[in-house]
């Protein structure tokens, strides 16, 4: 089946007014950049669990309940993050996005204290992630890019933030290591602030209505464009089938090294698991982000998730073993972030590029509350089970779950037959 072509609505309002030096290849290559940077930190949280809890005498909840903590605020800061990108620019908000991301890591390599903890880890790096993350970096494209760049630039911007895995992953092991997983996190803090210069090749203009014949788009304001999408099914739709996305990311993220370990998997084995995640999603971002412009993207995503929950049991059912390890680590890989270019897409069709940033904002807060319950659910429960069955078994169930409620989305523009009012 053939995807419905995005809305013809007019992004060279905005792309032609970029200087000469931003051409696209540039524009995605520093979006790339800030994506991977970004998400390499909070990649690779899980590698902090023992050496914090062990070190500070806590008990696992108390990281669990900063990892929640911070998925939480990341998805409650993204619509407002994207809001004030769609109205101000994107570069104003990465700037501080990526402050409030260093001062967070900064500050928990110095956490002494739970609440120190739920502060750094959970509240500066939650907000900072809403303000530089890979989100704004996809929204950006979408605003900036030409038509024909979109699926492949949507594509490779998913992709960067595993390749920050893959990189950040044996990194942080090798660090850890060599100088303490304090210095390790100031030494990430520090690398934040890269996204700085970078932001500036992804600035937006401030958002003000074209003169020469706007349309309902371009006319729409947010308040219009918020009660559109949350009155349009399809959307609604998206939104609760992000939720899963965001449950199994956020759980195998925080949860999977310490898994691997409590099964006699070595951390060198583990993050070398986490490292064949991210490296393996950059083909499966790729290949989602092409597919994604040649298929019915719901059905892309109903077939995702649905291999997931079969790649999940086979997971949880074969002995574990480092082979076995690896090569779950391979294949979530695959299917890793390959969520996003879909999910953005199908945005971007139903709405246009005027308010994606907020937009795929709200369906990013279903992501995150997803991974809230994902991360904070797994450490309740292994505290009180000592186990992780529970957790892998609802992540086949919610897998399920959304590889159906994708089925029914219509991937097409909605009908705008006047210009919203201003």
């Amino acid at each position: 089946m053939t995807a419905t072509p995005a809305p013809a609505v007019r992004p060279a309002t905005v792309s032609a007014s970029l200087p000469g030096w931003r051409t696209p290849g540039v524009i995605v290559l520093a979006g790339c950049l800030i994506a991977m940077i970004s998400f390499g930190p909070r990649s690779a949280m899980g590698f902090f669990t023992n050496e914090m809890s062990v070190d500070r005498g806590w008990a696992l909840a108390v990281f669990s309940l900063s990892a929640a903590i911070q998925n939480i605020l990341w998805g409650i800061g993204q619509p407002f993050a994207g809001a004030l990108a769609d109205r101000f620019g994107v570069t104003r908000v990465l700037v501080v996005g990526a402050v409030l991301y260093a001062a967070g890591l900064i500050w928990m390599a110095n956490a002494a204290d739970p609440f120190s903890l739920h502060m750094s880890a959970g509240v500066l790096i939650g907000f900072g992630l809403a303000g530089c993350s890979f989100n704004l970096v996809l929204a950006a494209f979408g605003k900036l890019l030409p038509l024909s760049w979109r699926p492949m630039a949507l594509g490779a911007g998913s992709a960067a933030g595993s390749f920050g895995q893959f990189l950040f992953a044996p990194l942080t092991v090798f660090l850890k290591g060599a100088i303490g997983w304090e210095a390790t996190l100031m030494l990430f803090g520090a690398a934040m602030l890269i996204v700085l210069p970078l932001s500036v090749v992804l600035m937006t203009p401030r958002a003000e209505a074209p003169a020469d014949a706007p349309s309902a788009a371009e006319t729409q304001t947010l308040k219009a464009a918020l009660a559109e999408a949350l009155g349009h099914r399809s959307y609604n739709l998206l939104v609760a089938g992000f939720f899963v996305c965001g449950f199994h990311l956020a759980f195998i993220t925080i949860h999977l090294p310490k898994y691997l370990v409590d099964h006699g998997i070595s951390n060198a084995v583990g993050g070398w698991v986490m490292a064949l995640i991210g490296l393996f999603n950059l083909a499966g971002s790729l290949l989602a982000g092409y597919w994604s412009g040649k298929v019915s993207k719901p059905y892309l995503l109903s077939a995702i998730y649905l291999a997931r929950a079969v790649l999940i049991v086979g997971f949880v059912l074969l002995p574990l073993t480092p082979l076995t390890a690896l090569a779950f680590g391979a294949g979530i890989g695959l299917l890793w972030l390959s969520t996003v270019p879909p999910t953005s897409g199908l945005v971007l069709v139903m709405f246009g590029p005027r308010w994606m940033a907020m937009l795929f904002g709200v369906v990013f807060l279903s992501h995150q509350v997803g991974s809230f319950l994902g991360v904070w659910l797994a450490g309740l429960l292994y505290d009180s089970t000592g186990s992780y069955d529970v957790v892998w078994w609802l992540g086949v169930a919610l897998g399920l779950f959304a590889a159906l409620v994708h089925l029914p989305i219509q991937e097409q523009p909605v009908a705008r037959a006047t210009p919203a009012s201003t």
